[in-house]
């Protein structure tokens, strides 16, 4: 069964070892930021440095594993139809759009879906690691230098994922214009035996 993330809004589910989680950017050009958790010990948790380390790629994509806080798998990118994701930043935040921005009006975020969702797993805002951005398109230079640019995504492009763990997932249709090509669409997944 395929379920629908509205625009600018997030979901949080469990998935159990071997089970594939399909991610699907339905309209084209649109982020979802995931956070991953190991079900049997809340705090073992995604890491974007342990990834990249392990990975030795800051593009990581099909073939790739997500690794944990504790240097063990979590997942493994079975399928990547768009071959460009993030896990370099942060997700958006209330501040993001403070200091960023220049927005001090309320702006919803995907710190906050993320947060808000997963408490019903006793998960809390300071437990919210660097989120692995599917579809995020972000660029740097020869110096370092950062741009986030828009996705590449097309319409039904997807990311399959498959379960090294039992894992709580947190999930959102990201809320920041720059990372949406300045626009916010839904982001769909399904959880496949």
């Amino acid at each position: 069964m395929i379920v629908t993330i509205e625009k600018q809004t997030g979901a949080a589910f469990e998935i159990k070892k071997g089970e594939k989680l399909k991610v699907i950017d339905p309209k084209g050009m649109q982020v979802s930021d995931m956070v991953l958790f190991n079900s049997e010990d809340k705090r073992e948790k995604i890491s974007s440095g342990k990834t990249l380390d392990f990975e030795e790629n800051i593009l990581i994509t099909k073939g790739n594993f997500l690794w944990s806080n504790r240097s063990r798998k979590m997942m493994e990118i079975l399928e990547d139809t768009n071959g460009r994701n993030d896990f370099l930043l942060a997700p958006c935040s209330p501040e993001t759009f403070k200091i960023m921005y220049k927005n001090d009006q309320y702006h919803p975020s995907c710190f906050e879906n993320l947060y808000t969702n997963l408490a019903k797993f006793e998960i809390e805002p300071d437990d919210i690691p660097t989120a692995f951005n599917i579809f995020m398109n972000v660029q740097f230079d020869s110096n370092g230098k950062l741009s986030v640019d828009p996705p590449l995504s097309k319409a039904g492009d997807h990311v399959i994922f498959e379960a090294k763990m039992d894992l709580i997932v947190g999930l959102t249709a990201c809320s920041a214009e720059d990372s949406n090509g300045g626009s916010f669409k839904p982001i769909q997944y399904e959880i496949l035996s």
